[in-house]
């Protein structure tokens, strides 16, 4: 434990750690498998009380805020600020995405743990406060879209039934309503 340092080597030691456990969660999220971030996985499946992506709009006022937030976009990455294509494969891939985005969140968050381990009570809480404040937003943005991702995929699926069913195939980048 951390007890008997001065406050800056507190300080020093749980953001050097802290840094080198978002590196860390990082790599392993850009490294695993795809499969990890699979959305019928029970950890990225709706629930009732998200009122199908309802909850974070009336109770956190998201449309607000989550446009102002910064972003990672990784080589080949996907951009909130936009759709590149309408094709269900792409927004499959986005859906994915999203998962993975919420993945590295929730793990960041796990650090906490680390941080009641080495810290006395008071400093881990005020670490821990920060460290949410600082990736719950992120997680919480993630599920949102999803949500809003799936809804336009349903729409596509539908379109795209339509449309074969006429022998038309679905423009991948025409407007979807959206």
């Amino acid at each position: 434990m951390l007890d008997n340092q001065s406050f800056m080597n507190v300080l020093i030691i749980n953001l050097l750690l802290g840094t080198v456990w978002h590196y860390i969660v990082f790599f392993v999220c850009i490294s695993v498998n795809t499969k990890l971030f699979d959305p019928k996985r029970k950890m990225y499946l709706p629930h009732k009380w998200e009122n199908n992506g309802k909850f974070y709009n009336d109770v956190f006022k998201i449309n607000r805020w989550k446009d102002s937030l910064p972003q990672h976009i990784g080589k080949d990455g996907f951009s909130k600020d936009h759709i590149d294509d309408l094709s269900i494969e792409y927004i499959d891939e986005f859906i994915m995405e999203t998962c993975r985005g919420e993945w590295n969140h929730i793990m960041n968050c796990l650090f906490t743990v680390v941080l009641f381990l080495i810290n006395n009570f008071l400093t881990a809480l005020v670490f821990t406060a920060l460290l949410l404040i600082g990736n719950m937003p992120f997680a919480l943005i993630q599920r949102y879209n999803r949500f809003r991702l799936q809804k336009l995929r349903k729409m596509l699926v539908r379109r795209k039934k339509r449309t074969d069913g006429q022998g038309d195939a679905v423009p991948s980048n025409s407007p979807a309503g959206f």
